[in-house]
């Protein structure tokens, strides 16, 4: 152990010198960096600033640690196996940390610019997750290989154990494959709305390695196996695109004049174009004596097109207020259901039949 005053102690107090200077002066070469690239972001409408400022901000103080401890390592002049482990140590650290940043960094920009420009390829979990492991997976080869270790037996060890781990994770597996599969055919998107065959709807929130989330319409959270989403029979509503056509089914008593009826529901429907959020010029609405002739009623049906899923329910809303209050203006009634029921008295003297009331007709409301 180096005693006070002696040349070791010296070396190790120039090292810690050394270390404190190099660590400090970088943490303020940082410090200006970041100061001046947060400038250059609030100049331009670019989010890149931010980006990289998220991806850099942790692995940057690596970076100075590290290069601090390299200088301090070359003035404390250790023996040369402490020295070569210390500098192994320190190169492993650097190689880490690097690539950290080139994964964040990376990932963080594929996802915005996938999401800005709105490329074919979805900015999922899944995708970004493989993108990531990619990168890791390269950092971790060029570090073993740096320090002298030959990845060809590891290679086989994985192809070899890659058959036990298949059959351990078959469920696992089978989730990350019906993922990619999802990401590659694109039967869904993200941010489409989804309607499954047991029910269960939302927006697609994300595509993970596992699990499908959906967002319901109270903003609650589905997840769905990737497994079971890719085999289930489902409904796209934003394929091929998000507009959709809607129904209103109409009903009017049988002394209405059809002629009115059409006329009326026409005139309001397109009144209601431009002053309805969500309701669409094109394709015109139209009116149909469909389903007809009902057991009370003459039903119409009124079709109109909506921007996308979520706008039903609104222009539903107005288009039955808008026709309920023209209908009681035009004098169109809208009928109760009714039924005729006949009453009929058995014939006197019949010994097999029991007697019965005489024979009546009433509309029961």
């Amino acid at each position: 152990m180096p005693t006070k005053g002696s040349p070791d102690f010296v070396r190790l107090l120039i090292a810690l010198a050394v270390f404190v200077g190099m660590a400090g002066l970088t943490m303020g070469l940082r410090h200006l960096a970041f100061r001046a690239l947060h400038r250059w972001g609030s100049r331009t409408s670019t989010v890149m600033d931010s980006v990289i400022f998220k991806s850099l901000r942790l692995p940057s103080i690596a970076w100075c640690i590290l290069i601090g401890l390299y200088s301090a390592l070359d003035q404390a002049r250790l023996p040369p196996r402490p020295s070569a482990l210390a500098l192994n140590l320190v190169y492993g650290l650097l190689v880490l940390s690097v690539t950290a940043a080139i994964a964040n960094l990376s990932s963080a920009t594929l996802s915005h610019t996938l999401t800005e420009h709105r490329l074919p390829i979805p900015a999922t979990g899944l995708s970004l997750m493989i993108f990531k492991v990619t990168i890791w997976v390269l950092g971790g080869l060029v570090l073993l290989s740096s320090l002298g270790v030959s990845i060809t037996p590891i290679l086989t060890a994985l192809g070899v154990g890659g058959l036990a781990v298949a059959l351990a994770l078959q469920e696992t597996l089978s989730n990350l494959f019906a993922g990619l599969h999802l990401l590659i055919s694109q039967p869904i998107r993200v941010g489409d709305f989804v309607r499954l065959e047991t029910g269960l709807e939302g927006y697609v929130a994300d595509i993970g390695w596992r699990a499908t989330k959906l967002r319901t319409l109270p903003n609650n959270v589905i997840v769905v196996p990737n497994s079971k989403m890719a085999q289930s029979i489902l409904v796209n509503y934003y394929l091929p695109e998000p507009k959709m056509a809607i129904s209103i089914q109409v009903g009017t008593s049988y002394n209405a004049d059809p002629e009115q009826v059409e006329r009326v529901l026409l005139e309001e429907t397109s009144k209601a174009i431009g002053q309805v959020p969500g309701l669409l010029i094109e394709p015109s609405p139209t009116v149909r004596f469909i389903p007809g002739f009902g057991e009370s009623s003459l039903d119409f049906t009124v079709t109109c097109h909506v921007r996308q899923f979520e706008d039903q329910y609104l222009v539903q809303h107005e288009l039955r207020k808008r026709i309920l209050k023209r209908f009681r203006e035009e004098g169109i009634e809208i009928p109760f259901p009714h039924r005729i029921v006949r009453l009929e008295a058995a014939q006197a003297g019949s010994a097999d039949r029991p007697p019965r009331a005489a024979s009546a007709e009433e509309a029961i409301p």
